[in-house]
């Protein structure tokens, strides 16, 4: 009986080892089609179509995105800017907006920047630098930093505060700690200065975008 149980054992071991053996051919001879399938010229025109599509970006589903300030924002006192005179790097740094709207820049001297985009900043530093010093500059103008906004009335702490593109009043009234308990939370006013010095009081509400500059007031409601 025991020779009998050894000699079945040996048996199912020989079998388990030719089924694992067929098994392993069949792997290989699977894997060794499919790469000779991916070489082909034919597959290549399907591999490229599946690789562009994964990584195509998915479409849009209508998010909107918050307006930059970048686009169309004229300089203004307390703003930062990056300029870049490709090749100059001398001329390449970084540059802040006095109270008086100038700007101090390496060979021109005080430059007017108040009231001017950063493309028309551009052109100005083209054509201060260019013939006299430079043969057709390419420069580059980046707004680094605004100048900050300014919350008062009924907030936890009122001050001034970094401006962040595409801000609204609710995250400026957040970034103040919030409302009090006598703030009127569905009504504001923002006071908003022009190129000309002017100043504009608006009448807004929560979701309204504001601009580097503008004051803020949370009103008090009334009991």
């Amino acid at each position: 009986m025991q020779i009998l149980s050894q000699f079945r054992a040996s048996g199912a071991i020989k079998l388990f080892a030719i089924a694992s053996a067929l098994l392993t051919a069949a792997l290989l001879c699977g894997q060794a089609a499919a790469q000779q399938a991916a070489q082909s010229p034919a597959s290549q025109p399907v591999m490229q179509q599946a690789a562009a599509g994964a990584n195509r970006a998915p479409p849009s589903q209508g998010v909107v995105l918050p307006s930059t300030a970048a686009e169309g924002y004229r300089l203004g006192s307390g703003d930062r800017v990056r300029v870049t005179v490709f090749g100059q790097p001398e001329l390449t740094g970084e540059f802040a907006v006095d109270g008086g709207g100038q700007m101090s820049y390496p060979l021109i001297g005080q430059l007017r920047a108040g009231g001017l985009t950063a493309a028309e900043l551009e052109k100005a530093l083209i054509g201060k630098l260019s013939p006299d010093y430079l043969k057709n500059p390419s420069v580059s103008v980046e707004v680094l930093t605004y100048r900050p906004f300014y919350i008062v009335g009924e907030v936890r702490t009122p001050g001034s505060y970094p401006f962040v593109s595409g801000m609204t009043v609710l995250n400026a009234v957040a970034l103040a700690g919030g409302f009090t308990y006598r703030a009127r939370e569905s009504s504001f006013y923002v006071t908003r200065t022009a190129e000309d010095g002017s100043k504009t009081k608006l009448d807004t509400g929560a979701d309204a975008t504001i601009l580097p500059g503008d004051i803020i007031t949370v009103r008090e409601r009334y009991f």
